[in-house]
């Protein structure tokens, strides 16, 4: 194994398969063809009382949460100040435009939660179905006949049939939203992209609880498992799409 022997410099940390996958990621034609056939659906992940809400769930005993209040009030700074704001505009353009909009919460099957993941045993994360940590926030919470997909993991596709929902959907290309970005975002992402749907990431329509996991997420998906922007260029790709349409 070859030893590191000098200090790193800037060039130790490019990706050297970084124009590839740019082109194979970003500049994909099939992006166009999926907004014209309306292939294209929203995923909101978790924006709910469990964890994105004060005083519920994960963040009921500010205490004993296991989060310094330093990172909890980044967390709840960034999901008021951009996150929510910014997945109500993306909910308003999928809306507008008839594209589906598909929102995942964690909660359980049982009231005692045992079909739970192991995972989510060990970190004692429960929502009942029909409790305030299962309901989704307000502000962003699903209307009309929108799809809610119920997980207990973080990744929503190794624990529910996302993927055969997507597929009866025909949808090939995932708009994604939500929290934590380094956790139930970036396993979405990744298993979207192994399964073969083109996936954008909305940088500002997501967070978590430091600003450096944050970045390190957008940093390893970001020309390489999906196409990472901010919402106003999820706005104006569609925008753009709905003139040409016309034209």
């Amino acid at each position: 194994m070859t030893e590191i022997s000098r200090p790193l410099t800037k060039n130790d940390y490019l990706d050297p398969l970084k124009e590839y996958y740019h082109d194979m990621v970003e500049e994909n034609e099939e992006r166009k063809e999926n907004f014209e056939s309306k292939g294209i659906a929203l995923l909101v992940i978790d924006m709910q009382y469990l964890d994105a809400a004060k005083g519920y769930g994960v963040f009921k005993d500010i205490t004993s949460s296991g989060i310094p209040i330093e990172q909890q009030n980044y967390y709840f700074d960034t999901l008021e100040e951009y996150v929510i704001p910014n997945i109500q505009r993306l909910l308003s353009v999928f809306r507008k435009t008839k594209m589906e909009v598909i929102h995942t919460r964690i909660q359980a099957l049982t009231q005692d939660g045992r079909d739970r993941s192991h995972g989510h045993k060990r970190l004692n994360l429960l929502a009942l179905p029909g409790s305030k940590e299962a309901e989704f926030l307000d502000e962003v919470a699903p209307i009309d006949n929108e799809i809610v997909i119920n997980k207990t993991a973080s990744g929503v596709f190794s624990s529910t049939n996302l993927n055969y929902v997507l597929q009866n959907l025909d949808i090939h290309e995932l708009v994604v939203a939500g929290v934590y970005t380094n956790e139930c975002v970036e396993t979405t992402v990744r298993d979207a992209c192994d399964l073969g749907y083109l996936v954008t990431m909305v940088e500002d329509a997501c967070t978590t609880v430091t600003p450096e996991l944050h970045r390190a997420s957008i940093t390893t998906l970001k020309n390489r498992y999906a196409e990472v922007v901010t919402t106003e260029e999820i706005e104006n790709r569609f925008k753009i799409q709905e003139k040409l349409k016309v034209l």
